[in-house]
């Protein structure tokens, strides 16, 4: 407390410590108060007494049963706020400071059936994946510290945090020729501002471990450092099941404040100590195009934890045109070489930007061959990563870290949303695939397989599996019900036969639907574009020009520049066929796990009469601060073709008149509940599109997809 003025200052000084409950009620936990005096001009470190055994001991809050903060997917994240005041006598409120924090405990160690290191939140293990449903995210060594908001983000979303320091190998003694070997200039100053990062961030529960750096150790005395000053409290050491008691530890325990964290591991490196290797090898990665059954096979990566793994990753065309000048514009060449392989020749721009080809000399032998399109294996070839990684955790993995999350320029490789914050196809792939429960299909097996990451059984629901081909018959479709699935495990369903079966066609789509007997309400939904063994997926090409006739249902909510736009989409080439009339409509299980949004969130649109009918209290009032459109809007897209309406995706754009070549007119950013999906005959699904528009501007929706790509269709 500093005093800058010329006379003694008669403090009230407050500590008060409070937490959410259910609807916006706060329960408060502690007050403290304690009067103090400044002097004039002086600046003073106070510390709230308590007096205990006849003499005064340094305040120490104890909380009985605190509500405990989890990561996301594995439950609620509680979080208290401890604000100090200060009121000064006769002026009133002098000054004020408060943070968040929560209640929860992170271990970790190296798991002997795997090699990797194993994470446990309040006592239950965590299978990481660093993706969209992610629940932990890495701070790359190349950067800084994160702003103080990114973090508290964390805190409210679930979000781990491997935060890391500022050494990265490719820059600090690694590289031919080797670079800087002994690190930063001044170890000092480096050291000092370490343990400032420290104590700024300790306090968040979503920071899960430190890391000394990127495919680097830092030098030996820095490390040796941070070591010492980053040892665990004995509570929070990792303990085997032999270990003595907590009781019995008791008598080393030492005073917490006497440790700079104390409750989060040190790890020297990302590639040391149970991740990649262990020992610093490169032995991460890879990071490029791979066919998805890859990642399903017996000798796809030997290490239990990979701290980071690429693939193809691109923006879309627009945001291509937006960034480059025209030369930049021209899509790769495809050279055919003499032993079959089509080769990638991208423009030297692209090349700047670090573009990853959609082809690999023998594996991927070129796009066409593949799906014809990069957006689609975007989405097929990063779902599949994760799916390969989840479908042997624990077994042989205890996590993965996906590299990367975005880029922060134009970047041409992985990413999930480009540096003008529009999502990728990879972005929902690679959300379905970290559901926290996911039906998917083992590409190597061809075995159904559910991923239930929580921590309760989940019993009476059913899997429904249906195969579509091209001409949009369903030659195959089967139940498979009564199921029960524990927690924290990998469930090996049934083997799909259709591959099997006489006169299977070439191509095909196969969707998969898991959900509550009792409502048949949706827990989890996946699609795939698959091929028989040996074949390709050339014959997609002409289906593209397929016309599959789609009726979307849309209402608009404004509230000042704020959009809410509900859309309902449906595939109309035929009516729903009464076996599967139970799931076509997609009505989504709701979570009460975290405050993420789900796809239970939205309910099927009625007709504006009798939706105002139901009206409640809480929607007059909002609707008194707000203003919907004239009622419900109907599109059509016409066509007279039976089949899979595939990969369709939205985009909000303003309406303009008059376009100027290459001019960008995407409104970002933009919050989609699900995007780059596709529906079979009869199917349909609600989507929530939420978004802000700047002054003067009015918004339109643009539908795009594999059926429906020569310019795309205004919706809205």
């Amino acid at each position: 407390m500093e005093n800058r003025s010329a006379w003694v200052a008669e403090c009230s000084l407050n500590i008060q410590v409070t937490t959410e409950l259910e609807g916006s009620v706060c329960f408060m936990e502690h007050l403290q108060t304690q009067h103090v005096s400044v002097p004039p001009g002086a600046r003073i470190k106070y510390t709230f007494p308590q007096f205990s055994g006849g003499s005064f001991l340094t305040l120490k809050l104890f909380f009985y049963k605190p509500n405990l903060w989890w990561p996301n997917g594995m439950g609620k994240q509680s979080l208290y706020n401890v604000s100090i005041t200060v009121d000064v006598k006769g002026y009133g409120e002098a000054d004020t400071w408060g943070h968040l924090f929560g209640f929860r405990k992170i271990e970790s160690h190296i798991n002997s059936a795997t090699g990797g290191r194993l994470f446990k939140v309040n006592g239950q293990p965590i299978f990481i994946h660093g993706d969209m449903n992610l629940n932990m995210i890495r701070c790359w060594g190349g950067g800084l510290a994160e702003r103080p908001e990114f973090y508290q983000y964390c805190d409210v979303y679930g979000l781990l945090v491997w935060q890391e320091f500022w050494i990265t190998g490719d820059v600090d003694g690694r590289g031919i020729p080797v670079s800087n070997p002994n690190g930063p200039i001044d170890h000092d100053i480096f050291m000092l501002c370490a343990r400032d990062t420290v104590k700024i961030l300790r306090n968040h529960p979503s920071l899960a471990l430190w890391v000394g750096g990127n495919e680097q150790v830092l030098p030996a005395n820095i490390n040796t450092a941070l070591k010492n000053d980053l040892k665990l409290h004995p509570s929070f050491e990792n303990h085997s099941e032999n270990a003595t008691s907590v009781e019995e530890l008791s008598t080393v325990f030492k005073d917490p404040s006497q440790y700079l964290d104390g409750t989060r591991v040190y790890i020297q490196g990302s590639m040391w100590d149970g991740f990649a290797n262990g020992n610093g090898d490169f032995t991460d990665g890879p990071y490029e195009i791979q066919n998805p059954e890859v990642f399903f096979k017996d000798d796809y990566y030997k290490y239990g934890f990979n701290p980071e793994v690429g693939s193809v990753g691109m923006p879309v065309a627009a945001a291509i045109r937006v960034t480059m000048p025209p030369e930049g514009w021209q899509i790769p060449l495809f050279k055919k070489l003499p032993n079959g392989y089509t080769e990638e020749v991208p423009n030297p721009i692209w090349e700047y930007h670090k573009y990853i080809p959609y082809s690999k000399p023998g594996r991927v032998h070129d796009r066409s061959n593949c799906m014809g399109s990069q957006r689609i294996w975007m989405i097929f070839c990063l779902k599949s990563l994760l799916e390969g990684w989840t479908s042997r955790m624990w077994s042989k993995y205890t996590g993965v870290l996906i590299w990367k999350t975005q880029n922060p320029w134009a970047g041409l490789r992985g990413q999930f949303y480009d540096h003008l914050l529009d999502q990728t196809a990879g972005f929902y792939g690679c959300r379905c695939a970290a559901e926290p429960i996911h039906v998917q299909l083992n590409l190597a097996t061809y075995f159904i397989e559910v991923v239930n990451t929580m921590s309760e059984e989940l019993s009476n629901v059913a899997i429904e599996a249906s195969v579509w081909d091209l001409e949009g018959a369903c030659p195959y479709y089967k139940v498979f019900d009564k199921l029960s699935l524990p927690p924290k495990k990998v469930v090996s369903i049934r083997e799909i036969k259709y591959p099997k079966s006489k006169n299977p066609k070439p191509v095909y789509f196969l969707l998969l639907k898991l959900y509550h007997v009792s409502n048949y309400s949706i827990i989890s939904r996946n699609f795939y574009w698959l091929h028989l063994s040996g074949g390709d997926y050339k014959l997609l090409e002409p289906y593209r020009n397929k016309r599959i006739p789609l009726k979307i249902t849309s209402k608009t909510f404004i509230k000042g520049s704020s959009y809410e736009i509900k859309m309902n989409v449906q595939n109309k080439s035929k009516k729903p066929d009464p076996k599967i009339i139970l799931t076509y409509k997609n009505n989504y299980a709701c979570r009460h796990d975290d405050k993420d949004f789900d796809m239970a969130s939205l309910e099927p649109i009625h007709d504006e009469t009798e939706e105002k009918e139901k009206a409640g209290l809480f929607q007059r009032l909002y609707r008194q601060f707000s203003r919907e459109t004239d009622g419900l809007r109907v599109a059509e897209i016409n066509g007279s073709d039976v089949g899979v309406a595939s990969f369709l995706n939205f985009s909000v754009h303003a309406s303009k008149t008059d376009h100027k070549e290459g001019e960008d007119t995407r409104i970002l950013p933009v919050h989609y509940s699900d995007n780059y999906f596709s529906l079979v005959p009869g199917e349909e699904m609600s989507i929530k599109i939420s978004f802000q528009v700047p002054r003067g501007v009015t918004p339109e929706v643009a539908l795009k997809g594999w059926n429906y790509h020569h310019g795309g269709h205004t919706v809205l």
